[in-house]
């Protein structure tokens, strides 16, 4: 049997991204993100459905609503051109505490995106949203999200359901969270 190598993770380099969040003008973007790697985000998470792209353009006005209104926190990831590559956002904002979520395009998977993403997010939940603590969830399957997860300070607390699908609970107290990493 050969012996396997220890899995490493180079810093993200290949693309590189600026954290946005989210804004009218992302629509046609973030709507294009969304239909390229929708397969690919399938295989993973459940599928959004076909009401998401038939309702997008009211369903994006309802997200800046709740973001004015500061029950959420939506992040976009995006290239040099404009395109989308990701999306990190905190919903359910209450008594100092977000829901954690994320997705990122399948061209841009593998390459630390999302760990330095989620630091980054995780960085402006303290400075710029007061919050204290974070939580997110992964499916058992999932393990790319659950390692993004580790890596960025979460820690296990149990066991919950997403979907019908067997999944893991994660907090993060925010007050001992390290600062975000500086990308290169």
């Amino acid at each position: 049997m050969p012996r396997l190598e220890p899995f490493r993770v180079e810093p993200f380099r290949a693309e590189p991204f600026r954290l946005e969040q989210l804004r009218a003008d992302h629509a046609t973007a973030l709507l294009t993100f969304e239909r390229e790697n929708r397969a690919y985000f399938g295989a993973s998470v459940p599928d959004r459905g076909d009401a998401f792209f038939d309702r997008f353009d009211a369903l994006h006005r309802e997200r800046l609503a709740e973001q004015a209104a500061g029950l959420c926190f939506f992040h976009l990831l995006v290239d040099d051109t404009g395109a989308v590559l990701g999306r990190v956002n905190l919903v359910d904002v209450a008594e100092g505490a977000a829901d954690l979520g994320y997705r990122i395009a399948e061209r841009a998977a593998g390459k630390g995106l999302a760990t330095a993403a989620v630091r980054e997010v995780r960085a402006l939940a303290v400075t710029a949203y007061g919050l204290r603590s974070l939580r997110a969830a992964a499916t058992v399957d999932n393990a790319a999200s659950r390692t993004v997860l580790t890596r960025t300070g979460f820690r296990l607390i149990g066991e919950t359901v997403l979907n019908g699908r067997p999944a893991l609970r994660f907090e993060l107290g925010l007050a001992a969270a390290e600062p975000a990493a500086p990308r290169g």
